[in-house]
């Protein structure tokens, strides 16, 4: 049997088990909230460590915590930071709405840590000290979501980018049939086509970088309300001094401490530029899934890479696997996005109460949304190959192609053109010979679908 031992809070005994490092309260929100199995994103606990880092260097500065217990905190919050202890951060993430039972995880651990190096630390007096979970958990929302952003998001989306540029290149000369409601329109390149996924994404990362600005500004040193009662008027002043110093990212005090603890408007702009990523990846493996259709019965303008066996019954079959799985992402960063804007609006005078919940599903969008944009650049695009007869066989024989011959001939009698073509299945060009008056050889300047691709007038 799991051996135990007691603890104590202020609601009175609890039993923990042995070697955990956490304490009471903590092992209360555990026994509380057996909802989800669902714990904190390790960047989040790592967050509320390099606040409690920073807090505790800046209570030193002000004469408020003595060297040696600042120095057996920022050591044990350096473990955290550094990956050790994951296994110590066990609380659901559907707890308390403040947070507090994260809150106190970290400190009882960080507490427990300081111990075992030989210093007596107390969660709430001193590692806690000049804080409340109220300015912490809010905190750790805008640290956490920007530095991942910052760290993992943006660079996998300027490698996606990286890609497409390299194939867009590549592709510059291939001309295929364009497609509006799904249906033949005016020719275009595959470069275009990419493009456009290109440019995309850059914009994208551009409303990324704008919603950071905002999330830069951080509430600490509010406390319980956004007075900060029992911080020093200097605390949150020093405390942006060494965040700054100890993460290497230019953070702000925000000025008035209570928007950021009474609402997450920052957090909740920077959901919907995640939702915003979504929709442009989910369009673009949209696109590529369309292109890759058939191989017989389909467009079959691409061939994606053949990565897996695609049925468990029918042999030979081979299906668009990533950008399915991208697909799937985009619905389910969607759904996240819609959360968090539930829970924007769960702000009660001076508090958010579903501050768990944003903080949890940003650092989830953004772990899908940098996995599912680096595979799609990897595994798909990177390799897809083009299968340039049947694009060529295509644009050749599209009807549509008579749109060019508007300007000198009418809308009218193009139209009969193009719809006798596709009644008789005769190439357009033939038919508009029969037709328009035009020589064979002002049909193929005015009918070129690559000259077309470059718009304006033959």
């Amino acid at each position: 049997m799991s051996e135990f031992r007691m603890e104590q809070d202020s609601l009175g005994e609890v039993k923990v088990p042995e070697n955990a490092l956490w304490g009471a309260q903590t092992q209360r929100a555990i026994d509380n909230f057996p909802v989800s199995g669902q714990t904190m994103p390790m960047s989040f606990i790592t967050a509320v460590a390099q606040i409690k880092w920073a807090a505790a260097q800046a209570n030193a500065s002000l004469g408020l915590l003595d060297s040696e217990r600042r120095d057996a905190i920022v050591d044990a919050c350096e473990q955290l930071v550094g990956g050790d202890y994951s296994d110590q951060f066990p609380v659901d993430r559907y707890q308390t709405g403040s947070g507090t039972s994260t809150n106190m995880n970290v400190n009882e651990v960080i507490a427990a840590i300081a111990r075992k190096q030989g210093v007596e630390v107390d969660p709430n007096d001193h590692v806690n000290m000049s804080q409340s979970s109220n300015d912490v958990i809010p905190t750790a929302i805008h640290i956490s979501s920007l530095l991942a952003v910052e760290r993992r998001l943006l660079p996998a989306l300027s490698h996606l980018r990286g890609v497409i540029y390299e194939r867009e290149a590549e592709l510059s000369g291939q001309v295929k049939t364009g497609r509006t409601h799904l249906m033949d329109a005016m020719p275009v390149t595959l470069g275009q086509e990419l493009r456009t996924w290109r440019e995309q994404i850059a914009a994208a990362e551009k409303r990324l970088e704008n919603a950071m600005v905002e999330l830069a500004e951080v509430p600490q040193g509010g406390t319980a309300v956004g007075t900060g009662v029992n911080a020093a008027s200097e605390f949150a002043g020093q405390f942006i001094k060494f965040l700054k110093h100890n993460t290497g990212y230019p953070f702000l005090a925000l000025e008035h401490k209570f928007v950021g603890q009474s609402a997450v408007d920052a957090p909740v702009a920077l959901s919907a530029q995640l939702r915003g990523v979504a929709i442009v990846l989910t369009k673009i493996a949209n696109d590529l899934r369309w292109m890759n259709s058939g191989p017989i019965h389909g467009l079959a303008e691409i061939s994606l890479p053949s990565l897996q066996p695609g049925s468990s019954i029918m042999p030979g079959k081979v299906n668009p696997v990533v950008p399915e799985s991208v697909a799937m992402v985009g619905a389910q960063v969607m759904g996240l996005d819609n959360a968090v804007a539930i829970a924007g609006q769960s702000g009660n005078f001076q508090l958010n109460v579903m501050l768990p919940l944003v903080g949890a599903n940003l650092l989830d969008m953004v772990t899908l949304l940098t996995g599912a944009s680096t595979i799609l650049a990897d595994k798909a695009i990177k390799s897809f190959t083009v299968n340039a007869d049947n694009l060529n066989n295509g644009v050749g024989r599209n009807p549509v192609l008579v749109t060019a011959l508007n300007p000198e001939i009418g809308y009218s009698l193009a139209a009969d053109i193009a719809k006798e073509a596709y009644r008789t299945g005769r190439p357009v060009i033939d038919v508009a010979e029969e037709r328009s008056g035009l020589s064979r050889k002002r049909l193929e300047a005015l009918m070129d679908p690559l000259k077309l691709t470059r718009g304006g007038l033959a």
